[in-house]
């Protein structure tokens, strides 16, 4: 149900969704060499000389020590939120035609959908969506202050990060200084060039190798402690942001084709109702798993019954005694009444009554004795009445007992 209040207003204006808040964790980085690769990555990307071939050797060739070069994955950080926000994550497809930008997803079905994913996950399955990598943050956590932020005590990645690059910078290395002079020499090429040639790509190159060999040369510098657990902390946190990154595209890009198929499968299960229908899909389905859940359907629907639901915190204990309260149980109370007994133990199916009707009531005790393996000998009627009614009535609970197990069992996902 929405709420009212502030509704007015709130439609009345933008929401004007931007990644800015990312962006200003990330300006954080923005000194020394970090500061420098990140202005050559914004300028490889807008230069408009460059082909996009060149620009995917370049950003190759300089990414010889991926951890070192921060400004690459920052800046794909950075346009992969961007994507999420136009939608562009999602392509669409080029061949349809007559529809807004090709079936290009937007930002408000991304949101719907993994809403809608955290419920059909459960629902299938009885467990979190978190489970299969697809909760909110496992769609949208770089837009959703998942890598300034930690459930436990650890630091966040940006805080570690930037206590690594603040560190090293600090450390005033003369690497350090080269690595930035090499980025300002590529950046400033690259911002001068007018036309492609063979001079061009010649120089490019250089300038590049220069890059990648001033990369190496800082990486090298940090081998040695107190650099060295900074450098290993750029490594891992470098790997925490791509690995987020990749699974954010991988989930939505293929979210569409992914709830479908959820979609799909409770719509087939629900056809399990109509007997045809059932028979027809477990002789054209290949899956084991499918011919199973409709062959077992009539079954398992037959076992449900909503007076043994239970959940988690239930006592079973307690509900096979109201069950059998409802259904009147234990209906004989007094094992001196012996005809109610034999009469009680006629209606246990455990028991063969042919020609009861021929033996006296001690007779008949005694014989249900001995078909229950209960001793008899220098056992008076009564004890044995005492010990056979004793077992009727366990007989009664064992059944609701399992009839509450084969609830559970067909109320149970798997």
């Amino acid at each position: 149900m929405t709420v009212n209040k502030g509704l007015k207003s709130l439609v009345e204006s933008n929401p004007n969704f931007s990644n800015n808040g990312l962006e200003n964790q990330i300006n954080q980085f923005k000194i020394g060499w970090v500061l420098k690769s990140f202005q050559l990555d914004s300028v490889i990307e807008s230069n408009g000389v460059l082909t996009a071939s060149q620009k995917n050797d370049l950003k190759d060739d300089i990414n010889n020590v991926s951890h070192i070069n921060l400004g690459l994955v920052l800046g794909d950080l950075l346009r992969h939120t961007a994507t999420i926000l136009d939608g562009s994550i999602i392509p669409g497809n080029p061949a349809i035609t007559g529809t807004v930008d090709n079936g290009q997803g937007t930002f408000k079905e991304i949101l719907q959908t993994v809403h809608n994913i955290q419920t059909l996950i459960p629902t299938l399955t009885g467990e979190r969506a978190s489970t299969q990598s697809r909760s909110v943050n496992d769609h949208l956590g770089t837009l959703n202050n998942l890598f300034v932020e930690t459930e436990d005590s650890s630091d966040p990645v940006f805080t570690t990060l930037n206590q690594a690059i603040s560190f090293i910078n600090t450390a005033d290395l003369t690497t350090e200084t080269a690595l930035e002079t090499a980025y300002d020499n590529l950046k400033n090429f690259i911002n001068g060039v007018v036309a492609d040639s063979t001079d061009f790509q010649e120089t490019l190159d250089n300038f590049a190798t220069a890059v990648a060999t001033a990369h190496t040369n800082l990486n090298n510098a940090l081998a040695s402690e107190p650099l060295l657990t900074h450098k290993t902390n750029l490594i891992n946190m470098r790997e925490s942001i791509v690995t987020q990154v990749n699974l954010e595209q991988a989930n939505i890009s293929g979210i569409r084709s992914f709830t479908e198929t959820l979609s799909n499968n409770i719509g087939f299960a629900s056809l399990g109702e109509d007997d045809d229908l059932r028979k027809l899909m477990t002789r054209v389905a290949q899956s084991t798993s499918w011919i199973s859940y409709f062959n077992d359907y009539k079954e398992n629907k037959a076992n449900l019954n909503p007076i043994y639901t239970t959940n988690v915190d239930s006592d079973k204990s307690a509900i096979i005694d109201t069950v059998l309260r409802d259904k009147g149980l234990p209906d004989v109370l007094d094992f001196v009444d012996i005809e109610a007994v034999a009469n009680k133990a006629k209606k246990d199916n455990r028991i063969d009554t042919t020609n009861y009707d021929n033996l006296t009531v001690e007779k008949q005790i005694a014989d249900a004795c001995k078909q229950l393996n209960i001793i008899t000998a220098n056992r008076s009627v009564y004890n044995q009445s005492e010990l056979l009614l004793a077992n009727l009535n366990k007989r009664d609970r064992d059944i609701i007992a399992g009839e509450l197990d084969l609830n559970e069992s067909s109320n149970t996902l798997s």
